[in-house]
C-alpha cells in the first residue's frame, strides 16, 4: 500500500515521533543527546520553527513544533541527516539509524497543551527518571526550561505558560499542577496517533456518535475534531488540484523558466546557469520553489537542472516562497 503524502502547511502544529532501528538506541550517553539537542536548537533557530515541546527517550524522541520558514519535512530531513551521520561517526557504525519514516501528525492546536505534558512526562513513564522531582531537573526535554531551571532560547516556553497566567511565577506553578495531574491518566494512547478513533477519545464515544447519527471524517495523518480533519484534507485537495491543472494545462520546468524570466527580465537559459548576480539567485529561488512546491516535482530532479544539490535547492525554494509572496506572483501568466 503506497505511503501517504505528508501533511504541512504554514503554521501548522506537529507532533513528531521518531524511533531508532528495531527500536535500538538512538542515544547512547549525554554527549550524543547533547549533540543532538544543539543541532535541534540551530536548526530550528535557523528555520524560525517554534518548538512547545521536546524529550529524548534512549531509542525515540518527541518533538511538537509549529512550521515556520521550511517545511516540517525539510527540518527533520536535515536533522536526522546531520545527526545519523555524526552518530555513526562516533560510534564507528553503518548503516541506517532511524526506523522507516518519523510519524508526523498534524494537530488542532486545541491539543497544545496536552501534547505540551504527554510530550514532557514521556521519560518518567520510559523509566528515564524516577519522579516529578527529577523531571523538573532533567537536561533532555522540555520540561525543565517551563518550570524556569534553564533558559533554551530556541525553546518557545513564552507561548504555553501564558495559557496559564499572565504572570510567569503563577503559570509555571499552575502548569507544574497541570503536568502532575496527568500522571494519573495513563499513557494517553490517542495522542501518538491521529485518525478518527483517537480523535474523538476512542471507541466508546464514536459509538455513541454514530448511534446519533453522527457521522465525522477521520485521517491517521490528523488529530482533531472532524470540521478540523476536513478543513485540512480539503487544502491538501487543493494543492493536489492546483499541481494536475498545471500540468494539464503544459506547464513544465522549461516553462516555469521562461515564467521566471519575464519576472526578472532573463533568458531562461541565463536561470538555469548558476551565478552569483543576486537577480539571477533571486530568479533562481523563485524557480525552485514554484517548480517543487507548486508544480511538484522532485527536488532532487530541480537540483540536477539547477546544478545544485539538493538542500540548496530546499534553501532557495524557502527564499523563493518569500519572494513570490512579496511580490503577489503566481505561477500562471
Amino acid at each position: 500500500m503506497p505511503r501517504k503524502t505528508r501533511i504541512d502547511a504554514p503554521g501548522a502544529l506537529h507532533h513528531i515521533i521518531c524511533r531508532g532501528i528495531e527500536r535500538r538506541n538512538i542515544f547512547r550517553d549525554d554527549i550524543d543527546r547533547n549533540r543532538f539537542v544543539d543541532r535541534l536548537g540551530k536548526l530550528l533557530g535557523e528555520t524560525a520553527t517554534p518548538c512547545f515541546a521536546w524529550a529524548l527517550i534512549p531509542n525515540h524522541f518527541h518533538l511538537l513544533l509549529k512550521t515556520g520558514k521550511a517545511p516540517i519535512a525539510k527540518v527533520m530531513q536535515r536533522l536526522l541527516t546531520g545527526y545519523a551521520v555524526t552518530f555513526n561517526r562516533r560510534h564507528r557504525r553503518y548503516g541506517r539509524l532511524f526506523q522507516n519514516r518519523y510519524k508526523s501528525i498534524l494537530c488542532e492546536d486545541t491539543y497544545l497543551l496536552e501534547l505540551v505534558r504527554y510530550i514532557h512526562l514521556n521519560p518518567i513513564r520510559a523509566g528515564v527518571v524516577s519522579d516529578l522531582t527529577t523531571l523538573n531537573k532533567h537536561p533532555f526535554s522540555g520540561h525543565h526550561a517551563l518550570m524556569g531551571k534553564v533558559t533554551q532560547p530556541w525553546q518557545d516556553t513564552e507561548t504555553v505558560l501564558s495559557l496559564f497566567d499572565d504572570s510567569k511565577r503563577s503559570a509555571r506553578k499552575l502548569y507544574g499542577q497541570f503536568v502532575e495531574e496527568g500522571l494519573a491518566q495513563g499513557r494517553k494512547p490517542e495522542l501518538t496517533g491521529g485518525g478518527l478513533l483517537r480523535s474523538v477519545g476512542g471507541w466508546g464515544v464514536l459509538k455513541s456518535m454514530r448511534k446519533m447519527r453522527i457521522h465525522l471524517k477521520g485521517d491517521e495523518r490528523i488529530l482533531g475534531a472532524g470540521d478540523f480533519v476536513e478543513e485540512v484534507l480539503d487544502h491538501v485537495s487543493e494543492q493536489m488540484d492546483r499541481r494536475y491543472r498545471l500540468r494539464e494545462k503544459g506547464y513544465t520546468f522549461d516553462r516555469l523558466c521562461k515564467r521566471v524570466g519575464q519576472l526578472f527580465g532573463l533568458d531562461a537559459k541565463e536561470i538555469v546557469i548558476p551565478g552569483k548576480q543576486p537577480t539571477r539567485v533571486a530568479a533562481r529561488s523563485v524557480l525552485s520553489y514554484w517548480a517543487v512546491h507548486e508544480l511538484g516535482l522532485p527536488a532532487t530532479e530541480v537540483a540536477k537542472k539547477l546544478e545544485l544539490s539538493k538542500s540548496a535547492v530546499s534553501r532557495a525554494a524557502g527564499r523563493g516562497r518569500q519572494i513570490a509572496s512579496d511580490n503577489a506572483w503566481s505561477v500562471e501568466e
